[in-house]
């Protein structure tokens, strides 16, 4: 999901990872406009998610047609490359600085951000809890506390020699929650908190409580393409980036047996990927990790 503001219109659009925009929606109006229609069901739901399903579908637009496929992502099933593999010239960065620097970031920057920049103040949010009103920006709070709580498992990582990232930035607009950095590989961390809530994964949607179909899964390959294209550009090598979903406070986790290409873990099952090792060198890690902490890598991408 991609936020975007310019002289009084304010819109969220559905991008694919090469940056297409497949749909979009102004959030006052809350009419989605479909711009290519082979993802019409995708986007209407994630676009729902964030809207309420009040928003209504404008008429397709007669040029609305098929967009290139996006970019794939490596199974996990199938065969990597050696992150050996040599590759063109990396691309060079700057020398980083401490505004640059992604490891300054806590998990849940980027929201916090946004809240901070659009949310009601620390007050107005005191006096509609006392008086229970429902607010647009409580799903955000939720997401927050989420992508804290996913934030503080990863930590636990670090003594087994992995290295995590929060907020990473992408050029089109929004972020990547997470982005862990270790001996077994990278790994995108798309969270999400559905408190109490019974979810099913299927290979590209997802169902919370029974509800309509959203592209979890869709969007965490997105994310995972996305972040191989900009890491391989700047490192020089082949890498192994897996997407993963991790739900924060369900009550339970059914996941489709055919569903393989996205690891689905609950929160405290995240440790699981401290034992991964044999896909990056030491030298390697600290490459990767180094292009992955610079701001300036993500936004030239």
């Amino acid at each position: 999901m991609n936020p975007w503001k310019w002289h009084g219109k304010d819109r969220l659009y559905v991008n694919l990872p090469d940056g297409t925009a497949v749909a979009w929606a102004d959030r006052l109006t809350k009419v989605i406009t479909i711009k290519v229609e082979q993802y019409r069901r995708e986007a209407v739901a994630l676009l729902r998610e964030h809207l309420g399903d009040s928003a209504t579908v404008h008429p397709a637009s007669p040029r609305s047609g098929t967009a290139s496929p996006a970019p794939s992502v490596r199974s996990p099933r199938q065969p990597e490359p050696s992150a050996s593999t040599p590759r063109d010239r990396p691309v060079a960065l700057p020398e980083l600085t401490v505004a640059d620097d992604l490891a300054e970031n806590r998990p849940g920057a980027a929201v916090l951000e946004s809240i901070a920049a659009r949310g009601p103040s620390p007050a107005q949010r005191l006096w509609a809890k006392a008086l229970r009103r429902p607010s647009e920006w409580d799903s955000w709070y939720t997401g927050l506390e989420g992508e804290r709580r996913v934030g503080r498992e990863l930590q636990r990582l670090s003594s087994h020699g992995w290295k995590v990232l929060h907020g990473v930035p992408k050029a089109n607009g929004g972020d990547v929650d997470h982005l862990l950095i270790g001996p077994g590989g990278v790994f995108t961390i798309n969270t999400k908190h559905h408190q109490g809530a019974s979810v099913w994964v299927g290979d590209t949607m997802a169902k919370v409580n029974g509800g309509e179909p959203v592209p979890y899964a869709a969007a965490s390959k997105a994310e995972a393409a996305y972040i191989l294209r900009v890491l391989e550009r700047y490192c020089g090598f082949s890498l192994p980036v897996e997407p993963v979903l991790v739900f924060v406070g369900v009550a339970s986790l059914d996941r489709a047996a055919t569903q393989y290409t996205v690891r689905i873990y609950q929160e405290r099952e995240v440790s699981a990927l401290a034992l991964l090792s044999g896909k990056l060198t030491p030298d390697q890690l600290e490459r990767v990790y180094a292009v992955a902490r610079h701001r300036r890598a993500w936004l030239r991408s």
